[in-house]
């Protein structure tokens, strides 16, 4: 199987990647974020995609997430690691630790957040939006790379681009959130609707607002640095590790077919340019 990965802030490139290649692709949701890196590592096959473009020049709200599903589905990968920075809203997770997030609250506003709509209705389930079978192995590697991290936890995607306010941050921390982000959603809820499986690792750089001081961009970065050796190899532990064990097919979410049973319109009422859209996503059903 084929891997994908997003590399959101402060991470860039892929430093073990062998083989690789940029290649430029468009969907019909546009372009992606930035061309695609293809090659492997580990002699495992994987495609590479900077979420906010080579030299940071996407805000959380401009990235065409549609797209970047769509590209690195078509680019036939299968399985997908999202790896994104993240504030932290308890004391077990300090700067420098890993979330591996298996729940979202979506609070973001004005993204497109399905493939679907204009003619065709589709209700896709993400009760479980990560999947645990990928989950198992990103926790594998994480332990074999010595990262500290913490497995299971929920992500709050807030629009920003600012950072919360101490009330925000207090209310969050109330609610029971783990940690939170600007790009998780509907990053995840797009790879259900494309039938790939998904695992984030969330790598925290600060505490958010919560405690006395205040998040400051520059401490962010610098954390972020700090980090970026820690991503690269969980990246290249996964892809070992993923070698040596597969996810099973079918798996136990059975994300591979999720479509199966979330599309409402009938078969002869799809609308036609709408459909073959469609195939980029998912070309079991549509092409």
């Amino acid at each position: 199987m084929k891997l994908g990965i997003i590399g959101g802030s402060g991470l860039y490139s892929m430093q073990a990647l062998q083989k690789g290649h940029w290649r430029t692709i468009e969907t019909p949701w546009g372009h992606p974020s930035d061309a695609l890196l293809e090659g492997e590592i580990a002699g495992l096959p994987v495609v590479f995609l900077p979420r906010h473009g080579r030299g940071h020049q996407l805000a959380p709200g401009e990235i065409n997430y549609r797209a970047n599903i769509a590209a690195l589905k078509a680019a036939g990968c299968a399985l997908l690691l999202s790896v994104s920075a993240c504030g932290s809203f308890t004391d077990a997770l300090p700067p420098g630790h890993i979330c591996l997030v298996d729940q979202f609250v979506d609070r973001t506003h004005g993204r497109p957040k399905s493939f679907f709509g204009d003619g065709l209705v589709v209700h896709a389930s993400l009760a479980d939006p990560v999947a645990d079978d990928l989950l198992d192995r990103l926790a594998a590697a994480a332990d074999e790379a010595a990262i500290p991290c913490q497995r299971g936890g929920t992500y709050l995607a807030m629009e920003g681009p600012q950072f919360s306010t101490r009330a925000e941050s207090r209310l969050h921390k109330a609610q029971g959130m783990d940690v939170v982000g600007m790009t998780g959603m509907p990053e995840a809820a797009l790879a259900r609707e494309a039938e790939m499986a998904y695992a984030m690792a969330a790598m925290v750089t600060d505490f958010d607002a919560w405690k006395d001081a205040a998040v400051s961009t520059a401490a962010v970065i610098q954390t972020m640095a700090a980090n970026t050796e820690k991503a690269q190899a969980l990246v290249q532990a996964l892809c070992r590790r993923l070698v040596d064990f597969p996810l099973p097919i079918p798996s136990r979410q059975g994300w591979e077919c999720a479509l199966d049973s979330a599309i409402v319109t009938p078969r002869a009422s799809w609308p036609r340019e709408g459909a073959a859209h469609l195939r980029a996503i998912a070309p079991r059903l549509f092409a």
